[in-house]
C-alpha cells in the first residue's frame, strides 16, 4: 500500500520531498522500515528501508532514510512510491476506508440492484472524493458521500448507491 510518493531531492544530505497519501508526518512516526517502489535507480522493484525522520515542509513531507546520505543515492528514489504491506496498515474508524481497498469494488444501484460496474480509480478535486466507476466502456463519476453509498463493504468487494435522478446520465 502506498503511503506517500517521493519527488525530488530536497537539500544534500540524501533527504527527498514527498507527496503524502496518507495523513501527515505523524503518520510514519512509529514506522520504522517501509519499502521504497520505482524510481530510476530501481524501476518495478522494492527496497526496504528505514525512516530516519519526516517533517513537514511547504504543504509536503521530506524523508530521510537511513543509508541514502548524499544527493547522488537520492537520486536513484526520485518519484517512487513510499511503500507499506497491507497487514502492517493501521486500523480505521468504523465508516473509513482505505482508496485502495474501494478500487476494485462492484458498485450496485440500491433501487433494482443493478450493476453500475466497478470502481476504476478514485478522484479528487477539492470536494467530496468522486468513484470512477467503469460503467459500459465509459466511466461512470459517483460522489462517495454516506447519502449516496449507503452500504460499503470492502470485504465482499461491493458498494450499494442510491443515486440521484439524473447522475447515471451525466456525460
Amino acid at each position: 500500500m502506498a503511503l506517500a510518493a517521493l519527488g525530488r531531492v530536497w537539500g544534500r544530505r540524501g533527504e527527498l520531498f514527498a507527496v503524502s497519501l496518507s495523513g501527515g508526518p505523524e503518520r510514519f512516526q512509529d514506522l520504522r522500515e517501509v519499502f521504497l517502489f520505482g524510481g530510476p535507480g530501481a524501476p518495478g522493484a522494492e527496497r526496504p528501508v528505514e525512516i530516519e525522520s519526516v517533517w513537514e515542509h511547504r504543504g509536503g513531507l521530506v524523508f530521510k532514510f537511513r543509508g541514502i546520505d548524499s544527493i547522488e543515492d537520492a537520486e536513484r528514489f526520485e518519484h517512487a512510491e513510499v511503500r507499506i504491506p497491507r497487514e502492517a496498515r493501521r486500523q480505521l474508524p468504523d465508516g473509513e476506508f482505505f482508496q485502495a481497498d474501494l478500487v476494485g469494488c462492484e458498485v450496485v444501484e440500491k433501487a433494482g440492484g443493478e450493476r453500475l460496474g466497478v470502481v476504476t480509480a478514485c478522484q479528487e478535486f477539492g470536494g467530496p472524493m468522486l468513484l470512477e466507476v467503469e460503467r459500459q466502456g465509459e466511466p461512470l463519476l459517483v460522489p462517495f458521500a454516506r447519502a449516496i453509498c449507503v452500504e460499503i463493504d470492502v470485504g465482499r468487494r461491493r458498494i450499494v448507491v442510491d443515486l440521484p435522478e439524473g447522475l447515471k446520465e451525466l456525460p
